[in-house]
């Protein structure tokens, strides 16, 4: 099988970068020079395919739709509606079938709004590359190139596939967007001996979708398609199924006990009813009535709507989620593994410490705006910043403008900001002073040099200024410039060294300045790398991506709400660890290799310790995410880069940055538009208080639920108005006509204080732990027995056919109950009469008076079933009505001080 054959499988699967590049070349059977024929271009196409992403079919409509039909709630709804229709029952059968197709609908145009997650990767492709074939360098679709085809790159092109470097001229790319590596990466055609080298490291190595931002080179194409580093990325994003809410599996869990409820309430009701000898149309009528009162019927709509209020909500403050069951992940979030480059920091290079004549500056300001200080020791004498900002201009080539847009190096353009702060214009100081010769920085040698003839003490003298690694411009130093004048380099070279130790430990990254001067007829040009010798040392300045100003403080509030907050990124661990430190983030720190080497259980057992991981690849980001799903937690990621999108979609809140790739988009599920870490904790916190709504909101419809349950269970088995203790139509009226309301009380209640001060809710606790559903009984218990009390005091004015008294009366009872009960269930364990009060009051206002046009008019009677009651009956169901409030107040003062009393004996 030939090389070009075995590049089929995984981009991993042959190591490129680790043989030399006429290997390279001879494998791919191509020449250096003359590139492939325009046949076997021709041919390789055809075998291996277009140089593009494979994008995944998202599902249909119908698909979508079919699958909503299929949710249990939703199947038993059919059933009932189908089952109402057979029996003649057309009014039901119609309400309920309304109320399916409206589940349906709501839960389908969710789900359609965002499903393909690798379409992003195909927008990205480049349209074209230059190309070496038959030994003419031709301009084509970037969707044409073959494994072995040759490709020349420069300054701002986009990579157009992987590729092995065979030679290269101060090649530096960025690879933000793959690695997550802020700083561009030097390349160059040297061949790595470790077949295991990182992908962040393989410097001879180009891949797609990377931007060359320094420098020129020719590679070798070893990957196209699918078999690039972002296809395979793009191969992990079909791979990772996304899983269910932590929402929507208790609500389903839910609704298969709600299931078993209700039909084991109709199945006892039938039977009770054969037994005594109904009619089979009246004991299924009957049966229709239990399925109605124990299906909690509002439960999907009243849920997608609570979820819709809470995207608004989000959206208000810049967070903006695809799905509705995603707000409530969020309030569940228990681990954040955020990304570092443009999610924690600003993905802008600036200068933030500067060693100057054996002196410390500290420099204000971040990112590239051109405004700040640079601020020294009170007290000691302020030097010339002559000379460094001579070098700082002069041996560099990025541009920035005013309003911070960069051409170039990211890291040239922190020095040009440094350099506006010291004062001096990089443009005017270029005109004025041109290039007399330069050596072009290279990563073989690590440094760069530029000539100049600059003004010095009335004279012209040619001078020459240098840039580049500490260790590597301090060799070729043999003076220092101090306060005092200039001394020779052996007696400050210790503290030259200890500060870049210095630097380097606090995660900056450390560039060293120097310079010489010649006579103005000096021969530097003939060979200008040999004047790079005998320089004078000028200082050293420590260059880091910043943190965004609101990271800290979100950090410090995620923790403060026992949430666990990592940092994943591509940057070196020393980075890693230093900005970790500066965030707050907790202690421990690994690289990539590291974790590598740990097996899933090592690797589980020692996340207590670690919170930032530095040097990772997307398959380690993934993992990590996935282990921490294993171990319990409910994990949101952020990030930006195409590198961040496999962990994303893995996470169970996938959050993305406005600004990132439309990749990172599509693979989240939610998008902060401000790319603001600290949108997260203000989401987060909405997301609690959504949560607690529905809790709120399913305590109160199950205690509705329980009581139908209990009345209909209860009249049927002692054949109290034979079995008909309320109508289908009054239970229909009841759920959406007077239950809405209460609903819409919990749902605008504001966010309770203090609920960033309590630990994430424990995602094995389900809204149906025992607690909940006891109270769900005592409360529901107490509206049953309320409402059976009119069908005891009035039995002979009983009719299972004709509307009557005691069951106008129960269903008075009932909607009261059910409206006063809502109130004071809308918070728990706090009062629920507790401000605000008076919006909740007005709309409440809205069900009462509904229950009193369902009596007193008469369409409505004859559509209900209801008669008119007198003011006596009205003010009986009232009292038995307030007495649900009343109890339920009592209950919650008296668990309240339960608490109380358990929190004081453990202080």
């Amino acid at each position: 099988m030939s090389a070009v054959e075995t590049t089929a499988g995984s981009p991993a699967e042959t190591a490129w970068y680790s043989q030399d590049p006429d290997a390279v070349i001879a494998a791919f059977r191509t020449d250096r020079d003359r590139g492939l024929t325009a046949a076997d271009a021709a041919q390789r196409l055809a075998e291996h395919g277009p140089n593009s992403i494979t994008a995944e079919k998202p599902p249909s409509t119908w698909q979508v739709a079919l699958k909503q039909l299929a949710d249990p709630m939703n199947v038993m709804l059919v059933a009932v509606a189908i089952i109402s229709l057979f029996i003649n029952q057309v009014s039901v059968g119609i309400l309920v079938g309304a109320l399916v197709v409206l589940n349906i609908v709501l839960g389908t145009r969710q789900e359609l709004k965002a499903k393909a997650s690798v379409d992003a990767l195909a927008k990205m492709q480049i349209p074209q590359a230059k190309v070496v074939r038959d030994g003419t360098l031709l301009q084509v679709a970037a969707t044409t190139l073959v494994p072995g085809d040759i490709v020349t790159l420069e300054a701002g092109d986009l990579v157009p596939a992987d590729g092995r470097i065979i030679r290269s001229a101060t090649l530096e790319t960025q690879e933000a967007a793959l690695t997550g590596e802020s700083a561009p990466i030097p390349k160059d055609a040297a061949t790595l001996a470790d077949p295991d080298t990182a992908l962040g490291d393989r410097t001879d190595m180009v891949f797609q979708n990377t931007q060359v931002t320094r420098g020129t080179a020719t590679v070798v194409i070893t990957g196209t398609g699918m078999q690039t580093q972002m296809g395979q990325i793009a191969t992990m994003l079909s791979s990772v199924k996304p899983g269910k809410s932590p929402l929507q599996r208790e609500l389903d869990s839910l609704t298969g006990v709600l299931g078993w409820i209700a039909w084991g309430a109709v199945a006892v009701i039938i039977i009770t009813g054969l037994l005594r000898g109904q009619e089979i149309a009246s004991v299924i009528l009957l049966g229709i009535s239990m399925a109605i009162s124990a299906i909690p019927t509002g439960m999907p709509s009243f849920v997608q709507a609570m979820l819709s209020y809470g995207s608004r909500q989000l959206a208000e403050h810049k967070a903006v989620v695809k799905n509705l069951t995603d707000v409530e992940t969020l309030g569940a979030t228990s681990a954040i593994n955020s990304d570092k480059t443009g999610t924690l920091t600003m993905n802008e290079m600036t200068v933030e410490t500067l060693y100057y004549r054996g002196e410390w500056f500290t420099v204000a300001g971040s990112g590239y705006e051109k405004a700040g200080e640079v601020l020294h020791t009170a007290g000691l004498p302020v030097p010339q910043f002559t000379q460094l900002a001579l070098g700082l201009t002069l041996c560099s080539d990025a541009t920035v403008s005013d309003d911070g847009a960069v051409i170039g190096d990211p890291t040239e353009a922190a020095l040009v900001v440094l350099a506006a702060k010291l004062g001096a214009d990089a443009e005017l100081t270029r005109s004025t002073f041109p290039r007399v010769a330069e050596v072009p920085f290279d990563s073989a040698y690590k440094f760069m040099g530029t000539f100049h003839r600059i003004p010095v003490d009335g004279k012209e003298l040619l001078v020459g200024y240098v840039k580049g690694g500490p260790d590597v411009v301090l060799e070729r130093c043999g003076s220092v410039a101090t306060m005092e004048g200039v001394v020779p380099i052996a007696e400050h070279r210790d503290e030259i060294v200890e500060a870049n130790r210095k630097l380097s430990e606090q995660g900056l990254r450390v560039l060293a300045f120097a310079f010489r001067r010649f006579a103005p007829d000096a021969p530097v040009a003939d060979d200008p790398m040999a004047a790079v010798a005998d320089l004078t040392f000028v200082g050293l300045v420590g260059i880091i991506d910043p943190l965004r100003p609101s990271s800290k403080e979100a950090v410090r509030i995620a923790r403060e709400a026992g949430i666990e907050v990592r940092m994943i990124t591509g940057d070196h661990a020393i980075t890693a660890a230093a900005i970790g430190a500066k965030l707050g983030l907790g202690e421990g720190s690994a690289s990539g290799a590291e974790i590598q080497a740990m097996s899933d259980d090592e690797l589980k057992a020692a996340l207590p310790r670690l919170h930032m991981f530095g040097r990772v690849t997307p398959e380690d980001k993934l993992r990590l995410a996935r282990l921490m799903q294993e171990d319990g937690a409910v994990v949101a990621m952020t990030g930006d880069a195409v590198n961040d999108a496999a962990a994303l979609k893995q996470a169970d809140i996938g959050v993305a940055m406005g600004s990132g790739s439309d990749v990172t988009k599509q693979a989240g599920k939610m998008i902060l538009v401000d790319d603001n870490f600290g949108t997260l904790v203000t989401a987060v916190k909405l997301g609690r208080g959504i949560y607690e709504k529905i809790v709120s909101y399913v305590r109160f419809q199950m205690s509705q639920l329980f009581s139908l349950v209990l009345l209909f269970l209860v009249a049927s088995i002692f054949g109290i108005n034979n079995g008909v203790p309320l109508t289908p139509i009054m239970v229909l009226f009841l759920n959406f006509f007077v239950a809405i309301f209460p609903v819409v009380v919990i749902l605008l209640d504001p966010v309770p204080e203090g609920i960033m001060l309590k630990p994430p809710r424990d995602p094995k606790k389900t809204i149906a732990n025992r607690g909940a559903v006891t109270l769900w009984f005592v409360y529901g218990s107490l509206i049953f027995l309320t409402t059976l009390v009119p069908l005891l005091i009035y039995p002979d004015e009983l009719s299972s056919t004709e509307p009557n008294v005691p069951v106008t009366m129960a269903f008075v009872v009932c909607a009261l109950g059910s409206i006063f009960g809502g109130l004071v269930m809308r918070r728990d364990p706090e009062s629920g009469l507790s401000a605000p009060i008076v919006a909740a009051v007005k709309w409440l206002s809205i069900p009462l008076a509904l229950t009193v046009v369902a009596v007193e008019v008469g369409f409505m009677q004859r559509l209900i079933g209801t008669t008119s009651l007198t003011g006596d009956q009205w003010l009986t169901a009232l009292g038995l009505a307030l007495l649900v409030p009343v109890l339920i107040e009592i209950e919650k003062w008296i668990r309240r001080a339960r608490l109380a009393r358990r929190a004081a004996a453990v202080a």
